[in-house]
């Protein structure tokens, strides 16, 4: 399961208006591109679309559904790419690339129809690895 070049399952996500505006709210960002589709296109966007915080907890959520409860993320690094918009889908994917002094890194890539929304590594300890500690 940790082993180098393991791979995590997919994780996809439709990005429905609820989702983006919900999670926008959620995470107290009242900024209008993500809950106001006229006031997001007179901007010059496509559409409403998730924010920082969002993609950041989509991101760990991602992480930590594979590698349990119980694991603890001790670093993260992530570079936000194109927009995720509204009534698009995002992917998850990720591998794992190192596995060292009772720390597993896993590289994230997550997709949608434009191509990388975000991109980065997620470094945590897994459920046997804290029982070590």
């Amino acid at each position: 399961m940790t082993e180098i070049g393991a791979v995590l399952p997919e994780l996809s996500i439709d990005l429905t208006p609820t989702v983006v505006v919900s999670t926008a709210l959620a995470t107290m960002d009242f900024t209008p591109v993500h809950h106001d589709t006229q006031l997001a296109r007179a901007q010059g966007s496509k559409d409403i679309f998730l924010n920082i915080l969002t993609t950041m907890g989509l991101v760990e959520r991602y992480v930590t559904d594979w590698a349990g409860p119980e694991s603890v993320i001790k670093r993260i690094n992530v570079r936000l790419g194109v927009p995720a918009y509204a009534g698009d889908r995002l992917s998850f994917n990720g591998t794992v690339v190192s596995r060292e002094d009772g720390q597993v890194t896993v590289e994230v890539r997550g997709k949608v129809s434009l191509g990388d929304h975000a991109t980065g590594t997620v470094t945590l300890m897994l459920p046997e690895e804290n029982a070590r500690c």
